[in-house]
């Protein structure tokens, strides 16, 4: 809703929203009765009112979510542009992608209902997962570790996947009669006939004890129980806060998806409050929540594991009646609130979250400029907007924001903090390099790719390039000279280090490097055993103090399992290539492809692979040789552009069979600039196995 800031805000810190020098804007959905999107809308068909007062749009656009011009639109928005309502229709390839969160309550789910989660985020990432996008599964009790950042590996996605497991969850004490944590809420709000009941049974149970004593023990008892509730719901949603103000550092408008098994809300402990400041903050982080109940159908009378108390008078089961509304009544304010939707009361949440994904795929953009008498307050704001004349359709709009963010929960009662440390130059690239999201100030390209030797095993090789045009060039000795402190860390799967590389580097400037052409490349090269590593690598100008930083993943495979493996695909170009299909001998395949760290290519040039095929199996006899063949695949927007044959390949003047090199060349003469994904297939037709390698590349 707001504009993106540079970093996201820090908690013991007052965000204060520049509202005098920026619109401010939010993002609009409108569907008719059937749920479809109600394109072609202009700005005139629009009413906008803040706290009931109407207000006039200074901007208008509709906007395609994940496409490569949301960004740019967004930012416009939040300038003086008046740019109204250009290709509103018109169908934009997703070649930026969109970023997706699954934020799982695993606070407050049973197993049942954890496994239903699980299920339908694993069918997401295979089956719905659009080219571009990336995706973070995160859990409230931060069980996944490491693998909890956002990510187009699909790998990384699965293994977070796999360490959700189930945590019991359960508001209970060891008196009797049991009671549960939504009767301790009702008699909080004094609930009259559940209220009677427990102090009834205390005082069966107490013989001697005064009515009025009873009912002070039910609620003390009440109380502490709520206590412990609110602790775990605080934590959830704490959760959940940090992750939508993180986010604030991402582009365009981002997509959670808030899946819980329902809990409740005790006004008396601040938990609305907390609702009200993670609306405004998704407002300023651009994020939108789909809350998605994973338990699903819930037939009345709950549980039968759990236990509870035995009443003929009814009063438990007549105070019961609102109990699964108000479990829900938190997550569909958070939904509501933040322009998403609620998935309730349904056993299929697959269905829900494929509606959601489809909602979200487009909305308008409306900016107007605040009132500057806002200077010095703290008020939260309530956004209304409706289609003129228009009353049948649906419009799906945040609620409100915050015009100055107010001090966090914890920070109130605090009255002195000891200063931060000052930050060193290595200090601030360490923090910056493990930050969640990338830094951008140098844009930095990497490229990882791994190969099999003989005698070491497995080799990683680590390229960064930075471009050279982000430099601070200086005159040295009657020469440009620019310098880079280059840094890269490399981790397993859990988080723990497995090597590190730090360099400064200086460059001569060179007519490319001045005429932003140019770039630095840096080289690292590190055994490691088979497994799942993220490399995070950064760049510094020591003079001017910019940095940049970037991070990707990669999976070494285990060869000793005899499975059928690939190498790293990698690619590049070579001058004046002929468009081909081939394999060649041995290891030198590698050493002529020029590999292209940016993976970016021109219209008019060749792309060329390369790719290693491990453990191919052979016949009975000692002659035989394997039989593998491999095929090509080429994706832009989750649509194929080029796929060739199943062509079988070559094992002519080989003498090592356990490594099949191959290599090709595809020609990109035709292809529309955008986001390409490249696919290669190998069969082994002897073992019946296969495998694949992918990775992404741009067109220029």
């Amino acid at each position: 809703m707001f504009g993106q800031t540079p970093e996201p805000p820090k908690q013991d810190q007052t965000d204060v929203l520049r509202v005098f020098t920026e619109l401010v804007q939010t993002d609009v959905m409108v569907f008719d009765k059937e749920g479809h999107f109600v394109d072609g809308l202009k700005k005139e068909d629009f009413e906008l009112r803040i706290d009931g007062q109407p207000k006039p749009i200074d901007f208008f656009e509709r906007v395609t979510a994940g496409s490569a011009n949301e960004e740019s639109q967004l930012a416009a928005a939040r300038g003086s542009s008046n740019r109204t309502n250009s290709d509103t229709a018109a169908p934009a390839p997703l070649d930026r992608g969109r970023p997706i969160f699954f934020y799982l309550d695993d606070l407050h789910l049973d197993l049942g209902s954890l496994n239903a989660a699980k299920k339908v985020i694993s069918d997401f990432v295979d089956k719905q997962m659009a080219q571009n996008d990336e995706v973070a599964i995160t859990s409230a009790s931060g069980q996944i570790g490491f693998l909890q950042q956002l990510t187009d590996n699909k790998t990384v996605l699965h293994s977070a996947l796999e360490r959700l497991k189930f945590r019991s969850y359960s508001i209970r004490d060891n008196d009797r009669p049991p009671m549960t944590e939504y009767q301790a809420l009702q008699i909080e709000r004094y609930d009259r006939d559940l209220t009677s009941y427990f102090i009834e049974q205390t005082m069966a149970q107490n013989p001697g004890i005064t009515r009025n004593t009873a009912e002070a023990q039910v609620q003390t008892r009440a109380r502490l129980i709520l206590q412990q509730a609110d602790n775990v719901t605080m934590a959830s949603l704490g959760g959940l806060d940090s992750l939508i103000r993180s986010a604030n550092k991402l582009s365009g408008r981002k997509l959670v998806f808030f899946i819980s098994g329902g809990f409740f809300l005790d006004t008396q402990s601040g938990s609305t409050d907390r609702i009200q400041r993670i609306t405004s903050a998704a407002a300023r982080s651009g994020v939108v929540i789909y809350s998605m109940d994973a338990r699903g159908l819930v037939t009345p009378g709950g549980d039968a594991s759990t236990e509870t108390a035995f009443d003929i008078t009814n009063r438990l089961e007549r105070a019961a009646v609102g109990e699964l509304t108000a479990s829900q009544d938190a997550m569909h304010a958070l939904a509501r609130d933040t322009g998403g939707k609620a998935v309730f009361n349904t056993n299929a949440l697959g269905p829900g979250l494929t509606k959601a994904l489809k909602e979200t795929s487009a909305y308008y953009l409306l900016a107007w400029r605040p009132e500057g008498e806002t200077q010095h307050a703290s008020k939260f704001h309530r956004i209304e907007v409706k289609v003129i004349g228009r009353p049948q359709l649906a419009v799906q709009v945040r609620r409100g924001f915050f015009d100055i963010e107010p001090a966090p929960l914890a920070a109130k009662s605090s009255k002195s903090k000891e200063p931060e440390p000052k930050k060193t130059a290595e200090s601030d690239l360490r923090q910056k390099l493990g930050s969640a999201y990338p830094e951008r100030a140098i844009p930095i390209s990497l490229s990882l790719s791994y190969l099999n030797t003989a005698d070491k095993g497995w080799l990683l090789s680590t390229m960064m390039e930075v471009p050279s045009a982000l430099l601070t060039f200086e005159t040295v000795g009657g020469k440009q000279v620019a310098a880079v402190e280059v840094t890269g860390a490399f981790f397993n799967d859990h988080g723990q280090p497995g090597g590190s590389f730090n360099q400064r580097v200086t460059l001569q400037a060179q007519p490319d490097s001045l005429s932003g052409r140019g770039s630095v490349r840096y080289s690292y090269l590190l055994f490691l055993q088979p497994g799942l590593y993220q490399v995070r690598v950064g760049a510094r100008d020591p003079k001017s103090g910019r940095i940049g930083t970037t991070t990707d993943w990669i999976e070494i495979p285990n060869l000793k399992t005899t499975q059928l493996a690939l190498s790293s695909l990698m690619i590049g170009v070579r001058p004046s290539a002929a468009v081909n299909n081939n394999s060649e001998a041995g290891e030198s395949i590698a050493d002529s492809l020029e590999v292209n760290v940016s993976h970016r290519f021109l219209r008019d040039s060749n792309l060329r692979f390369a790719v290693f095929i491990y453990n191919p199996a052979r016949g009975p006899a000692a002659d035989s040789r394997p039989d593998v063949a491999l095929q090509v695949l080429m994706v832009r927007d989750d649509q194929p552009v080029v796929t060739t044959a199943l062509k079988k390949i070559s094992t002519d003047n080989l003498t090592d069979f356990s490594r099949i090199p191959y290599a090709g060349e595809i020609p990109l003469a035709g292809l529309p600039a955008g986001r390409y994904l490249l696919k290669v297939s190998v069969i082994d037709r002897i073992s019946k196995q296969s495998a694949s390698q992918e990775t992404r590349f741009e067109i220029d």
